[in-house]
């Protein structure tokens, strides 16, 4: 287990290939969207400006990672109804798709019998992992890097069964 663990962009300008991440919470405290989340509570209103200062740094790698011709991919598992923060998520997730990423969501309950890892990941080139630990209240504890053969094997078939799973994100209704 490496001690260091990479920025995000270092962790996506280093894929040659792939780079997937499996969420699996139904909401997220990360300070960075604190604002943007109050914002949507109380407006309605998302910020999906690819150029703004929340998300410029964020669609700028995934276009470069993506030019490179790494495949970026996002799969959501999510309980329904859908959480307040899942909302959010999804009212921004086109500016994800238009950086270049492939988004798809998949209902919790279509995921019962799949192996799970415990924690989110990014999986690049299906050997690194970064996993993303959270609080109970969903605030950032951290990330962690392994490239441990079973894990990786782990995350890779659980990602795999949940995008074939999953709801391409243009398809998925949120009642």
């Amino acid at each position: 287990m490496r001690q260091s663990v990479p920025s995000f962009d270092e962790l996506l300008d280093g894929a040659q290939r792939t780079a997937v991440h499996l969420e699996m919470r139904d909401a997220y405290g990360v300070t960075s969207e604190a604002d943007d989340f109050t914002r949507w509570k109380n407006t309605g209103q998302r910020d999906t400006d690819p150029a703004s200062p929340y998300w410029a740094p964020w669609v700028e790698l995934v276009r470069r990672t993506v030019a490179r011709g790494v495949v970026v991919r996002r799969a959501r598992i999510v309980s329904e109804p859908v959480s307040e923060y899942i909302r959010f998520e999804q009212a921004g997730t086109v500016v994800n798709i238009g950086a270049g990423e492939l988004v798809r969501w998949l209902p919790r309950r279509r995921a019962s019998d799949i192996a799970l890892p415990g924690n989110d990941f990014w999986l690049i080139d299906g050997q690194l992992i970064r996993w993303n630990h959270f609080t109970g209240q969903g605030a950032s504890a951290g990330g962690e890097i392994s490239e441990d053969p079973a894990a990786a094997k782990l995350c890779a078939q659980a990602f795999e069964t949940v995008w074939d799973r999953a709801i391409p994100h243009a398809e998925y209704e949120i009642n």
